[in-house]
């Protein structure tokens, strides 16, 4: 995902929930000073051609893990890594922004699994606490806002889109996507909002892979009625 490409959505994106682009910022930065460049290289052979699951963190994700063991490879996000794990599933790489469970995260980076590491502008603690006590050369560091240094924006808001955005960077041939619940009814307004978001994204990555996600189905319409999915000015 080029930024340029990119910032239109991120500008609408922080206009809607509130948020500040400095505050992104300011966390990216100290999170690019803490970190190195990641080799994607590896992590790119394992993904170009497979199918990869993108594992969501509802509840649901337990009666739908045969379709992340169906799958070639496994990006999960926030706590479905130990719930993946917990069942027996290898995980392929963690995308987090380490507010569940930053344990897994350290965890994975020191058996050698890549954890996509991410910064905004309210989880500054948890960079600073958590990313030193990481293997450094299996965190791979992101943002939402410009990449700057080591940090990366490979597109996407939350650990469940990030995730669904990277593996199409990677050249992942198909994605599934256990353990997403677009519609939960025990989320606050702030993480509903963050679900319409999700729901968003994942329609533009639809529609950029010519490929149809389980998650938006009968849900198609009336997100490309919505003037916040991007394109814009299609």
């Amino acid at each position: 995902m080029d930024f340029d490409e990119w910032n239109p959505t991120y500008e609408r994106l922080l206009a809607d929930l509130g948020y500040d682009r400095a505050g992104d910022e300011r966390v990216r930065d100290r999170l690019a000073a803490l970190t190195e460049p990641f080799d994607l290289g590896p992590l790119r052979e394992r993904v170009a051609g497979a199918t990869v699951a993108v594992a969501g963190g509802a509840d649901c994700l337990a009666d739908e893990l045969s379709l992340a063991r169906g799958a070639d490879v496994v990006f999960a996000a926030s706590v479905a890594a130990d719930t993946c794990r917990d069942h027996g599933i290898p995980v392929d790489c963690m995308v987090t922004d380490l507010d569940k469970n930053p344990g897994t995260a350290r965890r994975l980076t020191h058996e050698g699994i890549p954890v996509a590491t991410h910064a905004h502008g309210d989880n500054l603690d948890l960079v600073v606490s958590v990313v030193p006590d990481c293997a450094g050369e299996w965190v791979l560091p992101t943002t939402q806002a410009a990449p700057a240094g080591p940090v990366r924006n490979f597109g996407g808001f939350t650990d469940g889109d990030r995730a669904a955005f990277l593996a199409d960077h990677l050249g992942a041939a198909a994605l599934r996507f256990p353990g997403w619940d677009l519609e939960d009814p025990t989320v606050d307004a702030e993480k509903h909002t963050k679900l319409a978001w999700a729901e968003r994204l994942l329609r533009w990555l639809e529609r950029r892979r010519d490929e149809r996600f389980a998650p938006l189905e009968g849900r198609r319409d009336a997100l490309d009625d919505d003037p916040l999915t991007p394109p814009y000015g299609d």
